[in-house]
């Protein structure tokens, strides 16, 4: 059964700079040999997520690339803009608005910090428990 997992920013930390948690995220992937891939809103999303994975911490190395090049089969981390089709992998980080509707074996879904911009996850969750995963949730 697929899971879908949604991470609630609460720390300073996160509500400040909430693409560190996806670097988080994607270093643990990394972590655990979890071919990744994090679905960016647009383009510019796409370069700020990939200059932070360089940088945000220093003893990290997590290998990622922005997607559309021959490398992209070969690179654990794959950052996807709208504009590039995003192969089948078995972990994707969300960051769109609507939910990953491919086959995967877990989506997470990073929840802002302001209650304000939470009603789009919410009916998001309801999208996935429809399709038949298993939901948790996390406060981060």
């Amino acid at each position: 059964m697929p899971r879908a997992d949604f991470y609630l920013i609460a720390k300073p930390r996160f509500a400040d700079q909430p693409l560190l948690l996806v670097c988080e995220l994607a270093k643990r992937a990394c972590a655990a040999n979890q071919f990744t891939l994090i679905l960016a809103r647009d383009a510019a999303q796409a370069e700020e997520t990939d200059d932070l994975l360089w940088s945000f911490e220093p003893d990290a190395f997590i290998p990622h690339q922005i997607a559309g090049d021959e490398e992209d089969e070969l690179t654990p981390v794959l950052i996807v803009p709208p504009e590039i089709e995003a192969p089948p992998r078995p972990l994707v980080i969300n960051l769109r608005d609507e939910a990953w509707q491919q086959p995967c074996e877990r989506v997470l879904e990073v929840v802002p910090a302001d209650p304000a911009a939470r009603g789009p996850l919410r009916a998001r969750w309801k999208q996935y428990q429809a399709m038949g995963f298993e939901l948790n949730k996390h406060d981060m």
